[in-house]
């Protein structure tokens, strides 16, 4: 690291010693992608979605490429939170490096289970995944419905110990209605965007390529959409926005921070590239140095 150039960003009262984490889902829990990258030199890993007890996740197939991107139906399959918390948090305290807790459920009870399981546990951060469907509701996700949204951030902020951040999906008509009401329940902080549905058909099997017929985009593709997102998003409300969506490289991570994100989670790319997220930290430090900016925050939101 550069000691002329300040990478350092703060969310919430958590220092992160460099704007860089990577999306859930695309690292695991850190622990396979340690051979290929450094975990010392991430901000922060941000973990696989943890549930109250193990989810086996949807049908095969699960995973198809498409132009610019991928669809995922993986349905969050984890092994629960005993697991995780015996096994995964020991793993990723053996580095310097801070730990977002990615929580999903299929009810509020779900979502809370697992907060207050988290309030003794030695993480920094609670991301809170409301695109997963709210099963008393009909199936409908949590965080596509603003009332749903306000009410599900203020009962997880009731028992969290860590600062909260909510995960917001981009499946919605207007980004900043959902982020005004995670923000009006009380979230510390919003990460977006999450993936955008999306459906692939084999015209040769003339039948969907993913058992659960849709899927979630996400990668390259959808990047121009998050950028947008996280502009309107950090022009709406007044929390730190972790900035997502087809960050591949520093140059994508540059232009999220620009538009307002205080940090940037690498999802998609760590599959096709494992030295992604080293690669980003690497490109923002060069930059700062190029363009002679000392501190990162300067970037940040200065496209207005």
């Amino acid at each position: 690291m550069n000691k002329d150039i300040n990478t350092k960003v703060n969310i919430a009262g958590v220092e992160f010693k460099n704007p860089v984490t990577v999306a859930s889902g695309t690292f695991g829990s850190g622990e396979e992608f340690s051979q290929f990258v450094d975990l010392n030199k991430l901000g922060a890993v941000t973990t696989k979605g943890v549930a109250s007890v193990p989810w086996e996740g949807n049908p095969t197939p699960r995973v198809a490429e498409t132009y610019g991107g991928m669809l995922n139906a993986v349905g969050l399959q984890n092994p629960g939170i005993d697991v995780f918390a015996s096994r995964d948090i020991p793993f990723l305290r053996k580095f310097d490096t801070k730990i977002i807790v990615n929580v999903c459920g299929h009810s509020t009870e779900e979502y809370i289970d697992v907060v207050e399981k988290m309030a003794d546990e030695d993480v920094d951060m609670l991301e809170i995944n409301i695109s997963c469907p709210n099963v008393k509701e009909g199936g409908i996700a949590f965080g596509q419905d603003p009332k749903a949204v306000e009410a599900i951030t203020k009962e997880v902020k009731k028992v969290a110990k860590q600062p909260v951040v909510m995960k917001l999906s981009p499946n919605v008509t207007d980004i900043t209605e959902m982020a005004k009401a995670a923000v009006s329940g009380g979230a510390d902080a919003l990460s977006l965007i999450n993936t955008i549905t999306g459906m692939k058909i084999d015209i040769e099997r003339q039948n969907f390529v993913l058992a659960n017929k849709t899927g979630g985009l996400s990668g390259p593709a959808i990047h121009p959409v998050a950028v947008r997102m996280v502009y309107q998003v950090a022009n709406a409300v007044d929390v730190p926005i972790i900035g997502m969506g087809g960050i591949a490289t520093y140059e994508d991570a540059i232009e999220m921070i620009l538009a307002g994100a205080t940090m940037v989670s690498v999802g998609t790319a760590n599959f096709y590239n494992p030295t992604a997220t080293e690669e980003v930290v690497k490109g923002i430090e060069e930059y700062m140095i190029r363009h002679g900016v000392k501190d990162i925050n300067e970037l940040i939101g200065l496209v207005k």
